[in-house]
């Protein structure tokens, strides 16, 4: 037991366990929708496109969220504009997006003293040096997360699986796709600064896509993804502590390996499913409407079902 419990007597590793929490929280909520929109080219852009702002931020001396903030509103109204234009895709104009504001935040760190240490603490961040006003931070930015997401529920759903339907019930897509879209903001400027922008994402993609081939609801989707984070969490500091590991790393790269290892069970339960029955006749179909099978499903969008 003092394998498990040791190294969450020290109080950094406490503060580390509770950010890490926070974060998984705020990533389960907006995480979701990533998935189901298919935002996840948009999530990454997003988590880089800070970068000018956090080192023009760093560089002033100024409030490092607040700079990455408003970094994160430069990129995402740049993606708004662009995504509107008949002739650039939306996949490019996010992509050029992403290249010119991460290249401008390179360019400007550059002209420090200190390069390396701020680009690395910029993508990795470090999560061990969580402080008690982080966390405060962290809860805040949870509640807001939560208070968008209990708004904009209904708006969102409809926006994730029939974007036409959203508009015949009056549910304004384009305020829902702002609304979704500064989710998205929140909870990757919120996070930076304990795991990092490469690391964040991993937590804002990983969990929810593990969760959805096991559940048929959205908040069941997001409930799933908030523990898979917080064990993610748990399981990432006791091997950063015992082997040595960046513990922010060490935590995504756990997110990352429960995907592959719920993919995995689903993809060998869907092959169960699909077996023929011992008489030698295929196994009765499933009821009009519903699959046999969630986890067998083509696109994760019919996973869920939408609420009436």
């Amino acid at each position: 037991m003092e394998w498990l419990v040791g190294p969450f007597e020290v109080t950094f590793v406490q503060r580390a366990l509770w950010g890490g929490v926070l974060v998984s929280l705020i990533c389960a909520l907006a995480g979701t929708w990533v998935v189901l929109r298919g935002m996840a080219f948009l999530g990454d852009a997003m988590s880089h496109g800070m970068l000018p702002g956090v080192a023009l931020a760093s560089l002033s001396g100024g409030n490092l969220l607040l700079g990455a903030a408003a970094g994160a509103a430069v990129m995402a109204a740049g993606v708004t504009v662009l995504e509107h234009s008949p002739r650039l895709s939306r996949d490019t104009a996010i992509g050029l997006l992403f290249v010119g504001m991460l290249s401008l935040g390179v360019i400007i760190v550059s002209r420090s003293g200190s390069f390396a240490v701020d680009l690395t603490g910029f993508l990795f961040g470090d999560v061990l040096a969580v402080r008690e006003r982080d966390l405060w931070h962290l809860g805040i930015a949870l509640l807001l997360a939560a208070l968008i997401s209990l708004a904009g529920h209904r708006a969102f759903v409809a926006l994730s699986f029939d974007e036409r339907k959203a508009h015949t019930l009056g549910l304004r897509p384009r305020l829902a796709r702002a609304a979704m879209l500064g989710l998205v903001t929140l909870a990757i400027v919120a996070s930076f600064h304990v795991v990092g922008t490469l690391l964040v994402f991993g937590l804002l993609i990983a969990p929810p896509a593990a969760a959805l081939p096991w559940a048929r609801r959205v908040p069941v989707v997001m409930a799933g993804a908030a523990l898979l984070g917080i064990t993610a969490t748990v399981i990432g500091l006791l091997l950063s502590w015992h082997l040595g590991t960046a513990a922010g790393a060490t935590i995504a790269g756990v997110a990352v390996l429960q995907f592959f290892l719920s993919a995995g069970i689903a993809g060998l339960r869907g092959r169960r499913v699909a077996l023929p029955s011992p008489s030698g006749s295929p196994a009765a179909p499933a009821p009009a409407g519903r699959p046999a099978d969630p986890s067998v499903l083509p696109t994760p969008r019919r996973n869920v079902e939408i609420p009436r």
